[in-house]
C-alpha cells in the first residue's frame, strides 16, 4: 500500500512538472486549460451529451421517456449480440473534431478528458466487468498511425477504474479498407470474421465479463464482430463503451 502511494506522488509531481514546462491545452481550440485533459469552457456547452432516456440494449437516445427496458425499432428487429452498449457523446461537427484530433494528430492527452464522460455512462457495466480490451487496429494501420485510439482509452479508463486491460487479446486478423463511406451492409461484409481472440486470452475470457472500448460506434458492425469473437471464446458477456456515437432517425 505505501509503495502504491509513493507510486501515485511521484506521478502527481512528474505530471505537475511537465504541465510546467508544457501548459495543458485544451484538444479542440489549443487554448491553455487548468489541467491535462480538461476542455475549454466555451467548447464544453457546445458537446452534445448522451443522457437518458435511451434503448437499454444500443443506448440509442429517445426523444421522450418510454419506460424502464424500453427498446429501440432496431433491436426490437434483432437485437444484436452485445449485452449492452453506451456512448457518451452524439457526433456532430464538433465531436468529430475532437476525435479526430486525437486519432491522426497525435493529440493522445485528449484521451484523459474522455474518462469521467466514459464512466458517467457506462458506470453499470464498468461495475460488473472483469476486463476492460479495446477494439484492434491491424497490424499495418498500426504502423502508419503509431498507435490505436481505442487500445489509448481503454488503458486510461482501466487505470482509472482499477479493472485489468487486455491490449492483444484481439486480434484483427486480416486488414479492412477504410469504412468512412460504407453503409450498414457493406460495413457488415468488411468487418465479417475480421477479428479473433488469441489463443493465450481464450482461458483468462472463459466466464468473465469484458467492457469493449471503441472511440466511434457508427453502425455498431464492428463492435459486434468483435463481439461475437469474444464470445466465441468464451466471453460470458461483452457490453460497449464508445466516446461518440452516431445518431441517425430509426
Amino acid at each position: 500500500m505505501r509503495a502504491l502511494q509513493s507510486l501515485k506522488i511521484v506521478e502527481t509531481g512528474l505530471s505537475a512538472a511537465v504541465d510546467a514546462v508544457l501548459p495543458p491545452r485544451c484538444v479542440v481550440t489549443g487554448g491553455v486549460v487548468d489541467r491535462q485533459g480538461m476542455i475549454d469552457p466555451q467548447v464544453w456547452r457546445d458537446l452534445s451529451f448522451i443522457s437518458d432516456p435511451v434503448c437499454d440494449c444500443c443506448g440509442f437516445p429517445f426523444e421522450f421517456d418510454v419506460g424502464p427496458g424500453s427498446l429501440c425499432v432496431s433491436c426490437l428487429s434483432s437485437r444484436p449480440v452485445y449485452a449492452s452498449a453506451r456512448a457518451a457523446l452524439v457526433y456532430n461537427d464538433l465531436s468529430r473534431n475532437l476525435i479526430l484530433r486525437f486519432k491522426y494528430a497525435d493529440q493522445t492527452h485528449a484521451a484523459h478528458a474522455f474518462i469521467p464522460w466514459l464512466k458517467r455512462v457506462g458506470g453499470d457495466m464498468l461495475g460488473r466487468a472483469d476486463y476492460i480490451v479495446p477494439v484492434p487496429l491491424h497490424s499495418f494501420r498500426l504502423l502508419r498511425r503509431r498507435y490505436n485510439q481505442a487500445a489509448l482509452i481503454a488503458q486510461t479508463l482501466g487505470k482509472s477504474c482499477e479493472l485489468p486491460y487486455l491490449p492483444q487479446a484481439l486480434k484483427r486478423q486480416r486488414p479492412t479498407p477504410s469504412q468512412g463511406k460504407m453503409d450498414y451492409k457493406d460495413r457488415q461484409k468488411n468487418v465479417r470474421n475480421a477479428f479473433s481472440v488469441l489463443p493465450r486470452y481464450e482461458s483468462c475470457l472463459q466466464g468473465k465479463t469484458i467492457v469493449l472500448v471503441d472511440d466511434v460506434y457508427t453502425t455498431g458492425a464492428t463492435v459486434k464482430e468483435c463481439t461475437k469473437a469474444l464470445l466465441k471464446a468464451g466471453a460470458k458477456e461483452v457490453h460497449v463503451l464508445a466516446v461518440v456515437r452516431v445518431v441517425r432517425a430509426q
